[in-house]
Order: structure tokens, then sequence, then C-alpha cells
């Protein structure tokens, strides 16, 4: 064997970063199931239907209802839940099987994407396929997901008893560690490349910029959580004013006891506060990219920084054109998803320059 032995030819336990090419393509596909997750996720909320489900039966509910009367059963037991008789006291049996079956794809994307990950995450790992500084990081990932499903039963259940929906904090939650699974992966993805030609150091401020950027992603996604869960995009449909105000009265923004609730379940508050993050981020990602093109012209993260910016008014533009439309539910859908692909850009961004 020549010394110009290639990477492929040894094993990724002797590589300092990178991984074989089909590691790689397996993190990227699991992060496209974890989208994925995410946008049905988000169906399932704007269709009412993440209550349908009453019971969390990790191998039993694997499959659906095959009988009229195992079809029956499930619906009386959605009966007996407050959000059958306040909302929908009207909703025939063709109707309560739409909304199971959004909720029920739900939960089967979650055991695929367990599947998905844990089976070929063994696979690389018992063949010596997998670089030693992965192995914690990927296990980490796998408690993530475990978690990830014992925090989305955690939210059904706040909408059982006393609720009509579950409770806004619970979701925003649920997102979150969506969101953050999804950039663990993509973070790990784009570590795992084969190194690049050696380039300058980043600058710190760009760096930093970088990350700033990527945290007010992370917390305005947490915002736009907790006003889809409580419906608050539904009301003050009209911008830039709220009410004909751009800062609505002092009164309706604490008027819930304890005053810290009105961060989560006043609907004022809650889409007022998702307005000024997103104006915030948008006045961080302007700025970012001019520091980029100040720092680095030319450069790969000023490019990637442009993109950025892009995204993120892009994204401004859908999120105002889903409150004028009192957020149908095509336009909910695809401001969430765009949502996802600007976190995605922001950590592929942060681990470039994390990485120089």
């Amino acid at each position: 064997m020549t010394e110009a032995t290639t990477f492929d030819n040894v094993r990724a336990e002797d590589a300092p970063a990178s991984a074989p090419a089909a590691v790689r393509a397996w993190l990227w596909a699991v992060a496209g199931l974890v989208f994925a997750m995410v946008i049905v996720g988000g169906a399932t909320r704007l269709t009412e239907s993440g209550l349908s489900i009453t019971e969390w039966k990790p191998v039993a509910g694997v499959l659906p209802p095959l009988s009229e009367a195992a079809w029956a059963a499930e619906f009386e037991k959605y009966k007996q839940i407050p959000q059958y008789s306040r909302l929908f006291p009207t909703m025939t049996l063709a109707e309560f099987r739409t909304i199971f079956f959004w909720e029920w794809s739900h939960r089967l994307l979650g055991r695929l994407i367990g599947l998905v990950f844990a089976l070929p995450l063994a696979f690389f790992w018992l063949r010596g396929l997998l670089p030693s500084a992965l192995k914690p990081k990927l296990a980490g990932v796998l408690a993530l997901g475990g978690l990830q499903g014992a925090v989305g039963w955690w939210m059904v259940a706040s909408g059982l008893s006393d609720r009509v929906e579950v409770a806004p904090e619970r979701l925003a939650t649920h997102l979150l560690l969506a969101c953050l699974t999804l950039g663990a992966l993509i973070w790990l993805a784009v570590g795992a490349a084969p190194a690049r030609a050696p380039a300058a150091p980043a600058d710190a401020r760009l760096r930093a910029g970088a990350f700033g950027v990527l945290g007010l992603v992370f917390g305005q996604i947490g915002l736009g959580a907790l006003t889809a869960g409580s419906r608050a995009g539904l009301t003050y449909n009209t911008w830039p004013l709220m009410d004909g105000r751009f800062v609505p009265p002092l009164e309706h923004l604490s008027r819930m006891e304890p005053r810290w609730k009105n961060f989560l379940e006043n609907i004022t508050t809650v889409q007022f506060d998702h307005r000024l993050a997103a104006y915030a981020l948008i006045v961080a990602a302007l700025w970012h990219v001019a520091r980029a093109r100040s720092l680095a012209p030319g450069s790969g993260a000023a490019r990637r920084a442009g993109v950025i910016a892009g995204l993120v008014l892009t994204q401004a533009g859908l999120g105002i054109l889903t409150l004028l439309l009192a957020v149908p539910i095509w336009a909910g859908l695809l401001h969430q998803a765009f949502a996802m692909l600007v976190l995605g850009m922001a950590v592929v961004h942060a681990r470039r320059l994390a990485a120089s």
C-alpha cells in the first residue's frame, strides 16, 4: 500500500474529523426526515388534529384502527376530552378519521425517524466507520430523539383534561427540541465533511455575529410556536400596526396575573413579542451581511451571510402574509417550512465559521 492511502481505505476512527460519505449522507437524510416531521407537526396543529389520539402506545399505536368497531372506540375516547364537547360537538366519524390520520402520521414519522437513525448508527458504530469524536455527539442526538417523544406526549397530555388545546409553552418546547435535533444533525453533517483547503481564520467578530443570528433565529421560532399555540395569529390581522398602534396599550400587554403568563398565553403580548423579535432578526441579519462583506469581502462567509439575510427577509414577508390572511393552512405551513430553511442555513454558516 502506498503512503498516499486515501481516507476510504482506513477506519474512520483513525481520522480526526471527517467521516465516510455514507455517514454524511445518512445524517443529511435524517435531517430531511426531521424537517418533514416539523411540517407534518405544523399541519397537525393547524388542522386541530393533535388531540385526536388520546393514548400513547409506542408499539401498538403503530397500526391505525383496522375495523369499524376499532374506529368507533377511538372516536368514543376522543369524545371524552373537552376539545370535542366545546369545539367540535357535531363532528362525524368521517371527520374524526381525517384528524386522526394527521396525528397518527405524525407519530408514525417519529417512530420511522427513530429507526432510520438508530439502526444505521449501530451499523456504522460496529463497523468502525465513525470518527471517535463523533460517537458521543451521535449518542446525544439519539437521546434527544427519545426526549422528543416523551415531550410530545407531555404536550398532548396538557390538552386532554382542562383545556381544548395543548399548552402553548409545551408546544414551543416540542418544536424547539425538534429544531435543536435538526440543527445538531446539520452541524454534525457539515462538520463531518472532508477538510477544505486551509483558509485564513475567520474574524472573531464575524463568528460572533453568525452565532448571534443563529440564536435569534432559534428564539424567534420559539416565539412563533407560542403564537401558534395561543392562536395569536388569528387576531390583530393588520401590519405594521396592531389595532391602530405600533405598541399595544400596556393594560392589554399585561392584563394576566401573574405577569409572566402574559408572555405565554396573552395573545396581544405573544404576537407583539413575535413581531419585535422579527424586526430584531432582520436588523441583525442585515448588519451581519454588511460586516461580512467588510471583514471578508468575496468570501464564502460573506456569500452565506447574504443568503441568510435574503431568507430572513423572505420569511418576514411570509409571516406578514400569513398574518394578513388570518393563517390559512397553506400559508402557516409555508411560514413554518421556511423557518426551518432559515435555521438550517444559519447552522451551516455558524459551523463553517466555527471550523475556520
